[in-house]
């Protein structure tokens, strides 16, 4: 086990220590609380320290003049001391939670009775940084140990409260290389379909940080382990399942962390070939149109994070039968979104698909002189309107056809450029 929690160099520690002392010297009870304990027990510098207290939000509120109450029902303010926002939560017990999210109502109770209502026992742990003693009433620090993540209490009740426990196990357990307990797994596994009773957009928060971070492969394997892909890309394939390796994932997405668009792209696309679609079905303009708006619908995507996918997916250009012209491949190099689709090109060359096509690009790409893939246009509409040419529908083919002269070295002056683009008016 790592050093104590007291002895991690972190401003924002020394602002949640300040927080604590005054909690304490005006009579109350206070501790750092959660995840901060956790991560210093295993050796890591928390990114933000929380403090749970006796003293109720009203207190709260009067010793701290710079505070703001964002969840004073749930006994939760936000502290300004120093440089930091510290979170100060009221030691609380929570009744029913009959929406899976929000508890119905709380009332502020001990210490003990706030560590039972949370989720998993390391993140049930508290931490007295004037004593500098650990205080563990559910077996956090055993399970740390012992590498176990564990609900605390009757696991079907603690995902019962909020479904998006299911995620959150998956990511604590690969985040922190945790196995996860044989009665939590099956209370996971029995719930898995109630996931999608969660709003899409906290299901899309907790994937991102799974699917870019460096222990994604642990999470991909465990979410497939845990039987919860099938229902993540219910939309689809309805014939998708969980499966025993992701060898196109973890080649799309090895080096770098990648965007979240590329994860979900090679994570798709994976659970498709897996259920016998071919790959010229999945990567068509059509296709890859129709995949797009699944995932959108099912995650709440952002308009630049469906469009990445999109873009990523589209693949039929590079992968027809006749070899792309060098227009056609250097327009895709230009695009935004080029390095995330050849990882996922290159994860496909490597799970066999296409793969001599895809040795074949890359070798064509690697002889392009950079400035030869996007440079300026010879030729804009200015030019032809100025050559006596109306604006209208024709004027954007003509205009690309004169830029793929261009990008093909057939057109090496503007008065050849421009030559092509009348014509094609």
């Amino acid at each position: 086990m790592a050093a104590s929690p007291h002895v991690q160099p972190v401003s924002r520690r020394e602002d949640a220590f300040a927080i604590v002392r005054r909690l304490v010297d005006a009579g109350h009870v206070a501790y750092f609380a959660g995840g901060c304990v956790r991560d210093v027990l295993l050796g890591l510098i928390p990114k933000d320290y929380d403090v749970a207290t006796s003293a109720p939000p009203p207190e709260v509120c009067r010793l701290f003049p710079r505070s703001q109450g964002v969840g004073e029902a749930f006994g939760v303010v936000l502290v300004r001391v120093g440089r930091s926002v510290i979170e100060v939560a009221t030691f609380r017990a929570d009744g029913a939670y009959s929406d899976g999210r929000h508890p119905d109502e709380v009332r502020f109770a001990g210490p003990d009775e706030d560590a039972r209502r949370r989720d998993f026992t390391v993140n049930g742990l508290f931490f007295d940084p004037l004593a500098d003693r650990v205080i563990d009433f559910v077996g956090g620090v055993a399970d740390l140990n012992h590498r176990i993540l564990r609900a605390i209490g009757d696991p079907q009740q603690r995902f019962a409260e909020d479904y998006l426990r299911l995620l959150r196990a998956a990511r604590f357990a690969a985040r922190f290389g945790l196995t996860i307990g044989e009665p939590t797994t099956d209370a996971i596994r029995a719930n898995a379909d109630r996931l999608p009773r969660i709003a899409p957009e906290r299901i899309a928060d907790e994937l991102r940080a799974m699917l870019t971070s460096p222990s994604r492969n642990a999470a991909i394997r465990l979410l497939d382990k845990l039987r919860l892909t099938p229902v993540l890309l219910r939309h689809v394939s309805e014939h998708t399942s969980a499966l025993s390796a992701r060898p196109l994932f973890e080649a799309s997405c090895a080096g770098h962390p990648p965007s979240f668009a590329l994860a979900l792209a090679a994570l798709a696309v994976e659970s498709l070939l897996a259920a016998g679609t071919l790959l010229d079905k999945i990567v068509s303009a059509d296709a890859a149109l129709a995949l797009t708006r699944e995932l959108r619908k099912t995650f709440r995507l952002s308009n630049d994070e469906s469009a990445s996918i999109r873009f990523i997916c589209e693949l039929t250009p590079l992968l027809a039968a006749e070899f792309p012209r060098v227009a056609t491949m250097k327009r895709f190099l230009a695009a935004a979104d080029s390095s995330e689709a050849r990882r996922l090109l290159r994860g496909l060359a490597i799970t066999g698909e296409h793969s001599e096509r895809i040795e074949d690009l890359e070798r064509a790409f690697a002889g392009f002189e950079p400035e030869t893939i996007a440079p300026p246009p010879f030729v804009t509409g200015d030019d032809l309107t100025t050559a006596g040419f109306t604006p209208g529908p024709n004027f954007k083919q003509s205009l690309e056809e004169a830029y793929d002269a261009q990008l093909e070295e057939r057109a090496t002056t503007k008065a050849e450029a421009l030559a092509i683009a009348i014509a094609a008016l």
